[in-house]
């Protein structure tokens, strides 16, 4: 009896301090999506979001990668990754383009790296014009009288 109370516990701790990543009881196929810039340089701030989930899942901020097999959706059912399944994704950093992608899934070595562009912050001389700000005193003085 004690040595299942100690299995079990041991279960309970190991589910605990799973990182979230696939395992080999989770359901669906693993997708990989790794996030660099276009020189090749992990993004660690960059994170992935399919259109119909309110929820960013973060890449690991080390090697710019994401590994899921499902989803859970708004109205709470699981979108289980399976072969053939047309995923939708928006990925984005700060500082970077937001780039949508849209990857079928195989069987097996489901694997993706995405580069993402960045943005262009650079102004030509004419369009940093001051704008113009009426503040009521560019009307003419009445002369009194």
């Amino acid at each position: 009896m004690k040595q299942l109370f100690v299995a079990v516990a041991m279960a309970l701790l190991v589910g605990c301090l799973k990182t979230g990543g696939p395992s080999a009881d989770e359901p669906g196929i693993p997708l990989t999506i790794k996030v660099i810039g276009v020189d090749g340089k992990v993004i660690p701030s960059a994170v992935i979001r399919h259109p119909e989930e309110q929820e960013r899942h973060r890449v690991n901020s080390y090697d710019g990668t994401w590994t899921a097999s499902w989803l859970i959706m708004p109205d709470g059912r699981e979108l289980v990754f399976e072969r053939d399944l047309l995923l939708e994704f928006e990925i984005s950093a700060p500082g970077y383009l937001n780039k949508p992608v849209v990857y079928v899934m195989k069987r097996r070595k489901n694997s993706v790296e995405i580069a993402l562009e960045k943005m262009d912050f650079t102004f030509e001389e004419d369009e940093l014009d001051e704008p113009e700000i009426g503040f009521g005193v560019d009307k003419p003085l009445q002369p009194e009288g």
